[in-house]
């Protein structure tokens, strides 16, 4: 396995360890203790969650507040999708910045979305299936959220604002305004 952090600090992309063969291949996609120790703390996992979209869906900005904030281990079963974490932690020096991961069922890599982040992917390919970790049970009253488009964040979803498809709920997500999670 291999970790890499990205220039946000917390948010990390794991590229497992495939091994192929005439039959096909395999590959460990979680071990919490090598996953712990990669990424220098303690996350204890208690939710799994599992989408199934088509191009051009764009699911986010999410995020949970106060006590029922989560981290998020996310990855891609089948398809592929931009995948986007952005810093919503005040006292972060990185606050208001984002990375941008293609995860596919060819890659196998995984994001690490620590908490205090707001999270969404598009869907690149016809169909995808999206599934995620998280380490707190999901509360309706703590959800948030931030406008995909918003103009601060300046997100480049690689696709063509007229093919992506978004949820009533998201659409109306308010814009970054710079207050932290």
């Amino acid at each position: 396995m291999i970790v890499k952090e990205t220039k946000l600090k917390g948010c990390f992309i794991i590229e497992p360890s495939v091994f192929m063969d005439n039959r096909g291949y395999f590959f460990e996609s979680f071990n919490a203790q090598r996953f712990n120790e990669a990424i220098g703390q303690e996350v204890s996992f208690v939710q799994d969650n599992q989408s199934f979209s088509q191009k051009g869906v764009l699911r986010g900005l999410h995020y949970q507040t106060g006590e029922h904030a989560q981290a998020k281990l996310v990855r891609v079963l089948k398809g592929a999708v931009l995948d986007v974490a952005v810093d919503l932690r005040k006292d972060s020096s990185t606050y208001g910045e984002h990375v941008a991961v293609e995860l596919s069922e060819e890659n196998k890599q995984q994001l690490f979305v620590p908490r205090g982040f707001g999270h969404g992917f598009v869907v690149l390919t016809e169909t995808a299936e999206f599934f995620y970790k998280c380490d707190n049970y999901y509360n309706k009253a703590s959800e948030g959220g931030v406008i995909y488009n918003d103009a601060t964040l300046n997100i480049d979803w690689k696709l063509p604002v007229n093919e992506l498809l978004v949820s009533e709920k998201d659409a109306i997500l308010p814009e970054f305004n710079l207050t932290g999670v």
